[in-house]
């Protein structure tokens, strides 16, 4: 028992071997920690092919006419002719309607007949004037009855020219109000005719796209009934609709046969300025620690890291993106399990 308690007492119960040496060495059996060999991963690279893209905006619009005009009465009187019908074509400067008018005619005759009788006598004034034969006062007073007489014919013609109505532009009289034979007032609406060469669609703009659309550049139209053809943009509007903060867009298709209608929906498509950009597909577009939208890349060092990008267009194909660097390679697949500054592997015959 007391050389029991004196062993205890010592402290020292560990197995032969495992303590200190006198010099002070850990024994053999004690190993040092090893060194850890950083992870270096493999991933799928691809080249960034760039491309010239002009992207897509997407519109809905409806077809207008070109001009729109409602012929009405420019004097009272019964129609005595109708040169038009629903439906018919006009063209410019056309007589599409008269009244009957006989004394404003007549008027007019009178009044061409006097101004002729007025330029003789003004011949006869000038050639006595000129032999002497005459005063200035005298060939002075020939000239003013001339000019009245002139004036009385003007006057006369326009009473007589209110009563034909003309054409103010080629294009297919819509609608027909009145009759042969009707009796007509001042102002009375006698026909509709519209101009549909070239017809218009009209749509609007959002604020956000309208720095990509200008005059002159070229639309594709879709129309309700399938036809596909491609206009000209004519305006683009200076000031947003109150209600809607978007601005309108005119785009003229042409329209030879006047076989398009007004009122028809359509699809427009309107191009913006070509930007270069890249394809890439949707997988793997990836966030940053800050949650911005953009690509993994990787140097020419193999060093992986961040890059933002803008996503500009949506196509079938895949993601159309700007931004990306052109000294890089993309990170097709494993881009999620890298991190800036990150050396990895690149799978051998992948973006070589």
């Amino acid at each position: 028992m007391i050389g029991a308690v004196a062993w205890i007492a010592t402290g020292e119960f560990s197995s032969v071997g495992s303590a200190q040496t006198a010099e002070g060495k850990e024994s053999p059996t004690a190993e040092a920690p090893a060194a850890i060999t950083p992870l270096i991963r493999t991933v799928s690279v691809a080249d960034p092919a760039f491309i010239d893209h002009a992207r897509a905006i997407r519109l809905s619009g409806i077809t207008e006419a070109d001009k729109r005009v409602e012929l009405a009465a420019r004097a009272d009187g019964v129609i005595a002719a109708l040169a038009m019908t629903k439906g018919g074509m006009v063209e410019v400067g056309a007589e599409v309607m008269t009244l009957e008018g006989p004394e404003a005619v007549a008027q007019e005759e009178i009044a061409r007949i006097a101004l002729d009788q007025k330029e003789r006598d003004l011949e006869v004034a000038q050639k006595l004037f000129e032999g002497g034969s005459t005063s200035e006062s005298n060939l002075t007073n020939a000239r003013s009855a001339r000019d009245a007489a002139a004036a009385e014919l003007a006057r006369a013609q326009a009473t007589a020219d209110r009563l034909r109505l003309k054409a103010p532009f080629a294009g297919v009289v819509d609608a027909v109000s009145v009759e042969l034979g009707e009796w007509v007032q001042t102002g009375t609406p006698v026909a509709t005719i519209l101009s549909l060469d070239p017809i218009l669609v009209k749509a609007e703009v959002s604020e956000v796209d309208l720095a990509a659309v200008a005059v002159g550049s070229t639309a594709k139209v879709r129309l309700a009934n399938g036809t596909e053809m491609e206009g000209t943009v004519r305006l683009v509007a200076r000031e947003a609709s109150a209600q809607t903060r978007t601005f309108p867009v005119e785009i003229a298709l042409p329209n030879p046969r006047m076989t398009l209608p007004s009122g028809m929906t359509a699809q427009v498509s309107l191009f913006a300025q070509p930007v270069r950009a890249v394809v890439v597909p949707r997988s793997i577009i990836t966030l940053s620690d800050t949650g911005e939208l953009g690509l993994r890349v990787v140097g020419k060092d193999n060093v992986a890291k961040f890059a933002a990008v803008q996503i500009i267009d949506d196509t079938p194909e895949g993601l159309v993106v700007m931004g990306v660097p052109e000294d890089v390679r993309i990170v097709t697949a494993g881009q999620d399990l890298v991190r800036d500054g990150d050396t990895v592997e690149v799978a051998s015959g992948v973006g070589q």
